[in-house]
């Protein structure tokens, strides 16, 4: 049995990862952490204010919260030597070299989606963005959110283009809009486009511009349970891990 810790459990994914947990057998959700002013659904574990007043021992935690509560996370891992599933996107730099420390000592999972389809997604692109770049194709990226979502760009469109770079062995530059570049398009540039509105759960799309052709690839997201199984589906594979840092693609496989 691998017994979890939700860091963020009242969130919309928390709520997810909560619903969810009860069609995994091997996992039990025995205590979630989260701000006082938030509803817990009548959920059947404790929930803490604070990490440091969790009781429970916890083999893995699905940290689903904010890069501003990162920190005292962090802290708590290294004093408890608990593995943690990180899908928080947003991370500063000091806060992405602080989780590749922690792997050192604990296992980490880090992500920034957890669905299985972007994931198998990633290593399509990384196979097919060698040929199509060098026959001259451009590639750009566009993602779409909800409405109430903090960060630009998504961490899926960076780890995207990051696929995208990893398969060329490209210098890529990173583009997040041309309002101020008055200039023909550098080759070596990938664009990276945010829409933000209503209630889009999650849309990626990857252009592959050639001359008088187009390749279009897309991942749409229609419910937070892919995220959600995704997180679930990490939880268990790391909690038989030895300290790492770890990512999707070792849980797919």
């Amino acid at each position: 049995m691998v017994n979890v810790l939700i860091h963020g459990c009242n969130g919309r994914m928390g709520n997810m990862v909560s619903s969810l947990s009860a069609d995994y057998e091997e996992i039990t959700i025995v205590a979630g952490v989260d701000r006082p002013d938030t509803p817990d659904g009548g959920k059947s574990y404790p929930i803490y204010e604070s990490l440091d007043a969790v009781k429970e021992k916890a083999d893995v935690i699905i940290d689903i919260s904010t890069a501003s509560a990162l920190d005292g996370l962090f802290r708590y891992i290294r004093e408890t030597k608990t593995a943690a599933v990180i899908c928080t996107t947003g991370l500063s730099e000091e806060q992405e070299t602080e989780i590749l420390e922690l792997s050192k000592e604990v296992p980490i999972l880090r992500s920034g989606n957890m669905s299985m389809g972007i994931n198998t997604l990633l290593k399509v692109l990384e196979m097919i963005s060698g040929p199509l770049t060098r026959a001259g194709f451009d590639v750009e990226i566009v993602e779409k959110h909800h409405k109430t979502k903090i960060d630009a760009p998504s961490g899926t469109a960076v780890m995207l283009a990051d696929a995208v770079k990893e398969g060329t062995e490209t210098a890529y530059d990173y583009v997040y809009g041309r309002k101020e570049r008055r200039m023909v398009r550098p080759k070596e540039e990938i664009g990276i486009s945010s829409v933000r509105g209503g209630t889009i759960v999650g849309e990626h799309e990857v252009i592959f511009a050639g001359t008088d052709e187009i390749i279009e690839i897309k991942h749409t997201a229609l419910s937070r349970a892919v995220f959600a199984n995704g997180a679930l589906n990490a939880a268990a594979f790391l909690a038989k891990q030895k300290p790492g840092l770890y990512s999707m693609s070792d849980v797919i496989g």
